[in-house]
């Protein structure tokens, strides 16, 4: 009997599939970036972790991964999806309307850091050579992590995923220069700078030519490929459809020359006008997401901590500095193009890492003989270990920019909420989301005034251009309340998602004014009852609410008349009232 050959990678591929479905969930209990424990697995297992120890321990041979460059093609799959996906979220007019943020924002970004980068390894002693190309791959910041920081906490849509999207997406077109540049170094052409020249000038026209054919033929095949594929009606051929456009697109755009994550991006782009976007994107997430775990996985690997060990002070002030210069460089643009000071310090610290392609740029330097293997390694370890800091980076960022917009805020619309308050009957919600949103039309149709409370200050600017009259701030503060005209109001609309916040405002409004009436928003019926407890003079559970209204229409949809179907839906109401208070 023939034995059967091996699966290649296959242990490697159990060994990420038990750190996926069992360490990271830890990690992610105990309410840590899954990036980050993704990075610290790696590194773990990695060949500089215990792989160091399988060589003395037989059985740890099984627990470990030891070759990185055969697995990392694999988890390159992983950019690849997620450039994919974010091309999916956005449409070609949003990206013609961010084109001032990625052709200005990022080319100045991307120049200025690199000439800076450059200008202190120059002066370390570096060649002329070296130093440009180490400021130029510097220069870049790590697109998976960041977009994936940015969507773990919902912010690809916010003012600080716009303008750290925009500046990644520059990045990703600046790979092309920064390689053929590398080329020309490695290949020492007689003919000069004017010889670079006019092979950049030839390299940037093809690439180009590839964007616009690519954009071309996916405009007219991709809608009849998926048209023709949906018919019929097998869920495999769909996902193979899915499957041949990302990792064929990323194919031809990498044979081009240029990034593969940029083919994918595209792709998402031509896809996202399509009525089979939501239906992609559901497809695609299981797979962007183990794969791009994967990746995050070989960046800790790649780490040879007792280089670390061996020279700690120069190899954290080296991260330190890069965070600082990148960081001061970005931030200082973004706030010159018009961004918020406190998004323009959290997008800033959010994009001070290198990036993934400072392994693909410094390795073929290496090997071309341009830097020193000794500065190579030690440049490699900067930037992996400039990633695996970042989610701990972006979130002590993330509290920087929260205290920032506070303090911005406080008093900005201190007169302007005295005066709103001053005629009485009107309605305060504490809570500016979906919810309060809905309400506030549906009060302003009525004729009926509102004053609303939000802590997104990004949000609140957004609301107050569009004509709405939300205030930042936030609605359990007494004083705010009575600034507000609570002793006049008609009555305080708690419409918040989060649960003990809620019970917080409904608390302290009904110590201070009791008889003022309180509507509250509950998750479910034991919220409701604690709502009720603290003062709450009405409370909709949304889960019995959106239960009983779906009923309703079950009902209707079967004949039953409106009258007695509300009566029916009404005992249900109480039933559930009734038994949720025993």
């Amino acid at each position: 009997m023939e034995g059967h050959e091996q699966i290649p990678f296959l242990r490697e591929i159990v060994i990420f599939l038990v750190a996926s479905g069992i360490v990271v969930p830890v990690f992610h209990r105990f309410r840590i970036s899954p990036v980050l424990g993704y990075l610290v697995i790696g590194g773990l297992i990695g060949p500089y972790g215990l792989g160091l120890l399988a060589g003395d321990l037989g059985w740890l041979s099984y627990a470990v991964i030891t070759d990185i460059d055969g697995v990392r093609p694999l988890a390159e799959l992983g950019v690849i999806f997620l450039h994919f996906v974010i091309g999916l979220e956005l449409s070609l007019r949003r990206l013609w309307t961010m084109r001032r943020l990625v052709f200005g924002l990022g080319t100045l970004q991307v120049l200025i850091s690199a000439a800076a980068i450059g200008a202190i390894a120059w002066g370390w002693g570096n060649t002329p050579r070296a130093s440009v190309i180490l400021g130029a791959c510097l220069a870049l910041s790590s697109t998976a992590i960041v977009m994936q920081l940015l969507i773990d906490r919902r912010s690809l849509g916010s003012p600080l995923g716009r303008s750290s999207f925009s500046i990644l997406l520059f990045q990703d077109l600046a790979v092309v220069p920064i390689l053929f540049l590398l080329g020309v170094f490695g290949a020492q052409t007689e003919g000069g700078i004017a010889a670079a020249g006019r092979g950049l000038a030839l390299a940037l026209v093809e690439a180009a030519a590839v964007i616009v054919a690519i954009y071309t033929v996916g405009r007219l095949a991709l809608r009849p490929l998926f048209q023709f594929v949906s018919r019929a009606g097998s869920p495999e051929m769909f996902m193979a459809a899915v499957l041949l456009v990302v990792i064929g697109t990323a194919a031809i755009t990498g044979a081009a020359g240029l990034s593969m994550a940029l083919g994918a991006f595209l792709a998402g782009i031509l896809l996202s006008g399509t009525e089979y976007r939501r239906e992609i994107e559901v497809d695609i997430e299981p797979f962007k997401g183990l794969l791009l775990g994967f990746f995050f996985m070989t960046v800790g690997m790649g780490i040879d901590f007792r280089v670390v060990t061996q020279d700690p002070v120069w190899i954290g002030a080296a991260v330190v500095g890069l965070f600082v210069v990148k960081s001061a460089i970005t931030g200082v643009l973004c706030f010159a193009f018009g961004l918020p000071r406190h998004v323009s310090v959290e997008t800033a610290l959010l994009l001070g890492q290198g990036g993934e392609f400072a392994f693909v740029v410094v390795g073929l330097a290496m090997s071309l003989g341009l830097i020193a293997p000794d500065i190579a390694q030690f440049m490699l370890i900067v930037a992996g270990l400039s990633m695996v800091v970042t989610p701990v980076v972006a979130g002590a960022g993330r509290r920087l920019a929260g205290a920032l917009e506070r303090r911005q805020h406080k008093g900005r619309h201190a007169d302007d909420l005295a005066g709103a308050g001053e005629a009485g009957g009107h309605v305060l919600i504490a809570g500016f989301g979906r919810v309060g949103q809905l309400l506030s039309r549906i009060l302003e149709r009525e004729g009926m005034t509102y004053l609303a409370f939000d802590l997104d200050g990004g949000a609140v600017g957004e609301h107050r251009a569009s004509g709405a009259q939300v205030f930042y701030g936030d609605a359990s503060r007494v004083d705010l309340l009575r600034r507000a005209g609570a002793e006049a109001a008609a009555a305080v609309v708690v419409t918040m998602d989060d649960p003990a916040a809620a019970e917080h405002v409904v608390g302290s409004v009904h110590r201070h004014w009791p008889e003022l009436p309180i509507y509250a928003r509950a998750r479910d019926l034991a919220h409701a009852e604690r709502l009720t407890a603290a003062g709450a003079t009405d409370v909709v559970p949304e889960t019995l609410e959106s239960s009983l209204h779906l009923g309703l229409r079950v009902l209707r949809g079967f004949g039953m008349a409106d009258e007695l179907a509300l009566r029916r839906i009404d005992l249900e109401r109480q039933d559930a009232k009734d038994w949720s208070s025993r």
